[in-house]
């Protein structure tokens, strides 16, 4: 049987970019996220190509995490590979003027809504001895940029609670793992400039940024290498980019 994964922030992006590609090779899909209407048109879509599930929850709900995964359906209750995609920005601001409906909308979602997932699903693979976790973390998790603040200490914490979850679960046989991308262009730079395109764009003018694709592509690595091969931590960036405020930009 083929393997069950679970995507949160399916709907867009990242998530629905690697739903689409682990569709044409045959996963099975858990895809999850706020918007109704897209996770439809995903199902619709995919479910020529494999068996697929939505789920419609905001991670940032404890108790709408808890409830979906519990009344998954017996033939999708098994998930072998869960990937902790959900995540955002929101602003870019010095800390001393930083909002703080941004800061709590940054920790959240991107820390405490992956660990309500991961609580979800990670005693059924502890049960089974057998599972596979990758956490969608940033090169913003390695390094601390210009008003980045908050979004790089969210981001930080992905780090560390990805070691973190490891190191516990190490001893049930279950693959920890980390993708940290650089610059992708997707509606992440919309939603930190709330709806602001002029200023969205503005952000990968003069360099060819990753797609989304181009993660998808990685995270189907990860998950098909041999049961004795795990990928720790893996950072993923355009060639332009040296580091978060290094570019070589055209001219």
């Amino acid at each position: 049987m083929s393997k069950t994964v679970l995507i949160t922030g399916a709907t867009s992006g990242i998530g629905k970019a690697t739903a689409i590609l682990f569709a044409v090779k045959g996963f099975r899909l858990i895809l999850c996220g706020r918007r109704q209407e897209r996770l439809e048109a995903l199902q619709n879509e995919l479910g020529k190509k494999t068996d697929v599930h939505i789920l419609n929850f905001d991670v940032r709900n404890k108790e709408s995490v808890s409830n979906a995964i519990v009344a998954l359906p017996s033939n999708f209750t098994e998930i072998d590979i869960l990937i902790n995609n959900a995540g955002n920005a929101h602003g870019l601001d010095p800390i001393e003027s930083g909002n703080t409906e941004d800061w709590d909308a940054m920790l959240d979602i991107n820390v405490k809504g992956l660990l309500y997932v991961s609580k979800a699903i990670i005693p059924k693979m502890v049960e089974r001895k057998s599972g596979h976790i990758i956490n969608i973390g940033s090169t913003a998790g390695k390094e601390v940029y210009p008003k980045g603040n908050v979004y790089c200490a969210s981001k930080h914490a992905v780090d560390a609670l990805t070691t973190g979850m490891r190191i516990d679960l190490n001893q049930y046989g279950i693959k920890v793992g980390a993708v940290n991308p650089g610059a992708v262009e997707t509606e992440f730079s919309n939603v930190r400039f709330k709806g602001d395109d002029e200023k969205a764009d503005s952000v990968y003018d003069g360099f060819d940024p990753l797609v989304a694709e181009d993660i998808a592509e990685t995270l189907l690595f990860v998950v098909t290498r041999p049961k004795h091969v795990n990928i720790s931590d893996l950072i993923v960036t355009p060639t332009a980019q040296a580091s978060a405020t290094v570019f070589n930009k055209r001219s």
